[in-house]
């Protein structure tokens, strides 16, 4: 008898430590939310990691930038990086951006970057940011500058297969010769 009634405090033990944490939870899951709705705090993200916020103080303290990204459709939206951002960086950021804007207004959808970034650049001043290492200071892009989607078309002499597919390419011509 007295181990039932002992499981029984402790099942309530735990019940009411749950009870507890989640309520806990949902109050600071509550009052996070009406901070960020605040204009203040409009820039940032719903579901900010460490670095969003790191990078956000860095901001204010000017040590990084805010980079204005003009999409093709003529619409536009503001990242921010860094001060030593590289192009790479730049990439980062606006995938991470762009996927946060479509799953709060469309849910979940995917969206391949290989494709994009095979497909269309970014440009500052008529330049193509190509070489994903060049830190974006080398082009001239500071706080507040104004980078742009291009069609982005390969020459015909970087046009490369894989070594992989050359090998089946290749294997498969010598089999029938």
């Amino acid at each position: 008898m007295e181990s039932s009634t002992k499981k029984r405090e402790e099942n309530t033990g735990d019940y009411e430590y749950d009870r507890d944490f989640k309520v806990k939870k949902a109050r600071l899951n509550s009052t996070l939310a009406a901070l960020l709705d605040d204009p203040v705090l409009a820039d940032v993200p719903k579901d900010p990691t460490l670095s969003d916020v790191d990078t956000l103080i860095s901001l204010e303290l000017g040590s990084a930038m805010r980079v204005s990204v003009l999409k093709l459709d003529g619409n536009s939206f503001d990242v921010a990086l860094v001060n030593s951002a590289t192009v790479k960086d730049l990439k980062l950021a606006i995938e991470k951006k762009v996927n946060d804007m479509e799953q709060s207004y469309m849910g979940h959808r995917h969206i391949s970057w290989k494709h994009v970034w095979a497909n269309y650049s970014l440009s500052y001043n008529k330049e193509k940011l190509l070489d994903d290492h060049s830190a974006l200071q080398d082009f001239g892009i500071r706080n507040n500058s104004q980078v742009h989607f291009i069609p982005y078309v390969m020459s015909k002499g970087s046009q490369r297969h894989s070594k992989r597919r050359k090998h089946r390419f290749f294997h498969g011509l010598n089999k029938r010769g």
